[in-house]
């Protein structure tokens, strides 16, 4: 089990990791998610040991993860740390870069590994291609599959598709993610991509100015945001008053909807006017306003800009 127990950090004298605590049982997959800023990598770097804490402990069942004052070389052994700058070597080739720490003892057994670890980030045909000569996206794939190289127990991914184009990012995550769980590694995973979480990710943990603000399975995190804050972070969210929707009569609670939760109706209370429709494929995202106030919902059509229509809870 990873135990992060109580911990804060500062660059400064002025923390920015605050009191965070939580647990992670091995195979497990966690997202880390949070606008920029709010503390995903640094969070990341603590637990790896790139850094000193300032208070609390990290532990890997019972070795503690100790920072740069304990170890001359930081990081910890049964981890893999994946930063945002891949770190690979330029002048040699991808299979080179995978294999760095792989053993020389059984050359064809070493090849079979990176031949498999290559399939996994769709990148076989390039093992004999330089570094250098490889896009952002390409040398994403193979500092995943470098980190990969000698199967980690714990492996902490800071934002690992962000170069990669979505029409490859799909199956690289199914397939990654897939291989994690066969093998029981633990995970976690810093992105700004919430399908990142709803899709493969055990839990989520929002991370606000430092804080842990909500640690949950993803699809309660989704289903039942703490604030507008948590909510957002999955797409466009509007707050309204539950007495606005429905004919009931309600006490005046906010409450938080998606898009998808408003559904164009012929007497709907809430009576809002169109002032753009966003074709999404398979449905318009509508932007309307109400009392001065902007809303967002899905429509099967687009609606006449300064329309008139109303809504009620899908």
């Amino acid at each position: 089990m990873l135990q992060v127990q109580n911990i804060s950090f500062g660059y400064t004298d002025k923390n920015v990791i605050h009191h965070i605590d939580f647990s992670v049982s091995k195979g497990q997959n966690i997202a880390i998610i949070g606008e920029s800023g709010c503390g995903k990598s640094t969070l990341l770097k603590l637990i790896y040991g790139l850094y000193d804490l300032s208070g609390g402990q990290v532990f890997w069942n019972e070795t503690e993860v100790l920072g740069p004052k304990f170890h001359l070389v930081p990081g910890m052994p049964f981890m893999k740390y994946l930063s945002q700058d891949f770190d690979l070597m330029p002048y040699i080739t991808v299979g080179e870069n995978v294999g760095k720490f792989l053993s020389n003892t059984n050359p064809e057994q070493k090849k079979q590994r990176i031949q498999e670890l290559l399939e996994i980030v769709e990148m076989t045909g390039y093992s004999n291609v330089k570094a250098q000569y490889l896009s952002g996206g390409q040398q994403q794939r193979v500092a995943l599959a470098r980190v990969l190289a000698l199967e980690p127990e714990v492996l902490l991914l800071d934002e690992p598709f962000s170069h990669i184009d979505n029409f490859r990012k799909n199956a690289l995550r199914r397939n990654l993610f897939a291989y994690l769980k066969s093998k029981d590694i633990t995970v976690l995973i810093a992105t700004h991509d919430s399908t990142d979480a709803l899709s493969f990710a055990d839990e989520t943990i929002v991370l606000y100015q430092g804080k842990m603000m909500q640690k949950s399975k993803s699809d309660e995190i989704y289903d039942a945001p703490l604030n507008k804050y948590v909510a957002s972070l999955f797409g466009e969210v509007n707050e309204l008053l539950l007495s606005q929707l429905t004919f009931v009569e309600a006490e005046d609670e906010t409450i938080l909807l998606y898009p998808h939760q408003l559904k164009v109706v012929d007497n709907g209370l809430l009576k809002v006017v169109v002032k753009q429709s966003y074709f999404k494929g398979s449905h318009y995202l509508i932007k309307a306003v109400f009392d001065r106030k902007v809303i967002f919902f899905e429509h099967d059509t687009a609606l006449d800009n300064n329309q008139e229509v109303t809504l009620m809870i899908a």
